[in-house]
């Protein structure tokens, strides 16, 4: 089985950068978009061309924000829409399917934003969202948390650490604090389980050029319950694959 997590930035503006070729060259049993920027509809329409999927999105209330979506060969067995806690669940950003083997969970964390004004609602998601899935880990089936977690959780994981830490959203002791949480809470980062010196980013400013000189940070990951990672036979980070500020990331098993 072969996953992938993509933040699109727009999954109707990346339909135009080419993202129905770059799945079916990428030929995954279960895709897990981020901001989508669309409503659940726009979605369905937007992935129209790719054929042989199930596709389960989650929009916000603000028209043309966050948003996510899991698209799938396999139809689920069920599908959550939320993470059920009141205050959290009003930006699209967490859609659970439940399949046969596996739960997988895609999730856009929300960022702490310009001048790190949600710094403080970043710490109660945070927090809740650890429940939601800790609550998951606890059923029968393995589960996997991808998407766009907004934090560079180590230096290596950051092309500028010094110049950003405690200065810039997304490497905050708070936000890392959250990620140490987290894993330590029954998780395995599975790149950095299987690539524990590799330097690979995820995304890249749109400004000074940042991509083509490679300054850029890993906040996109595949997560995994303890004791799974032994099934995982590869996680990767595709920086090869263009279409948004993020490239792909995924796992086989």
């Amino acid at each position: 089985m072969k996953l992938i997590s993509f933040n699109v930035n727009g999954i109707r503006a990346s339909v135009g950068k080419g993202l129905h070729d770059t799945l079916r060259a990428l030929n995954a049993d279960i895709v897990c978009f981020q901001e989508t920027k669309a409503t659940p509809e726009q979605v369905a329409q937007a992935l129209a061309g790719v054929d042989g999927y199930h596709v389960n999105a989650y929009g916000a209330l603000k028209p043309g924000y966050s948003g996510t979506a899991i698209a799938s060969r396999q139809k689920p067995v069920g599908v959550d829409f939320g993470i059920g806690m009141k205050g959290h669940d009003d930006e699209g950003r967490v859609v659970t399917c439940t399949f046969t083997d596996v739960v997988v969970v895609c999730v856009y964390t929300p960022n702490s934003g310009e001048g790190m004004k949600r710094l403080g609602y970043r710490g109660e998601w945070d927090a809740a969202f650890r429940t939601y899935v800790n609550k998951l880990a606890k059923g029968k089936r393995p589960v996997i948390v991808t998407g766009d977690l907004n934090v560079a959780h180590q230096p290596i994981d950051i092309a500028r650490p010094k110049e950003n830490y405690n200065k810039t959203s997304g490497y905050t002791q708070q936000e890392i604090d959250g990620m140490d949480a987290l894993l330590a809470s029954g998780w395995v980062d599975t790149f950095r389980h299987r690539h524990p010196d590799v330097v690979k980013y995820s995304w890249w400013s749109q400004r000074f050029g940042a991509r083509a000189r490679n300054v850029g940070w890993r906040i996109d990951y595949v997560l995994v319950t303890k004791g799974f990672e032994k099934k995982v036979k590869d996680a990767f980070i595709l920086n090869e694959v263009m279409g948004s500020d993020h490239c792909p990331v995924g796992i086989v098993w």
